[in-house]
């Protein structure tokens, strides 16, 4: 029952739901010890069970994905290298204002930066700081760890000194795009959530003014 729930399940599958699949009559130890049983069956499989921030789901293995992405040969969706920046930041310092972003970039960040990664679900606020004008606090949210295949952010890979964005994390952030592109094909309501074309179009023209604008942007840490 519990192998069936886990393999049809459309969204990882928390602790507490599956022990109300089993009204309760399993206490959360007993679901850790079975969950562990049965990926270990998987192991060494083309499918693995894997444990994310907000529950259990199967996956393909990452040894599968070379053969998995035949079947799909498209190219992976286009993405802003100051999308990415900022969601690195936001990551790896979080919470953080936009201050603080552009302080550590080097640049303004736009809004339909802040705003793409929020309608992925990615980024949310999570308070305001003290200080003049009360700036909002950004946050990543489980959606985004789920979607990166990560658990907590002690996850993460390690940057580099003198690095922004690990380039483990850049290969997580494409593969996550590219599986968000592939849902939104198949349900509406997760097309509804991925960010428009001009979005990322306006994203994609922010880095362009700002590379062109500022010579040392590149130059910009999260040291």
């Amino acid at each position: 029952m519990l192998e069936a729930a886990l393999l049809t399940a459309e969204q990882p599958l928390s602790l507490s739901e599956m022990r109300r699949m089993f009204n309760d009559e399993i206490n959360a130890d007993t679901l850790r010890v079975l969950l562990d049983e049965l990926r270990t069956d998987w192991a060494g499989r083309g499918i693995e069970l894997a444990a994310l921030a907000s529950g259990w789901r199967f996956q393909s293995a990452a040894s599968m994905r070379p053969y998995l992405d035949r079947l799909n040969p498209e190219k992976a969706p286009k993405y802003s290298r100051a999308v990415l920046e900022t969601l690195a930041i936001i990551a790896y310092r979080q919470p953080v204002t936009r201050g603080d972003i552009e302080e550590i970039r080097g640049v303004t960040v736009s809004t339909p930066v802040i705003k793409t990664l929020e309608e992925r679900g990615w980024v949310e606020v999570i308070g305001h700081r003290e200080a003049p004008g009360r700036p909002a606090l950004f946050a990543t949210t489980r959606a985004f760890l789920d979607d990166l295949g990560l658990r907590t952010l002690d996850e993460l890979p390690i940057l580099d000194e003198g690095a922004t964005v690990a380039p483990e994390f850049e290969l997580q952030f494409a593969d996550a795009m590219r599986s968000d592109e592939g849902r939104a094909g198949e349900s509406s309501a997760e097309a509804d959530a991925t960010p428009s074309s001009a979005a990322i179009a306006a994203a994609d023209a922010e880095y362009s003014a700002d590379t062109a604008t500022s010579p040392t942007s590149s130059a910009a840490t999260l040291a």
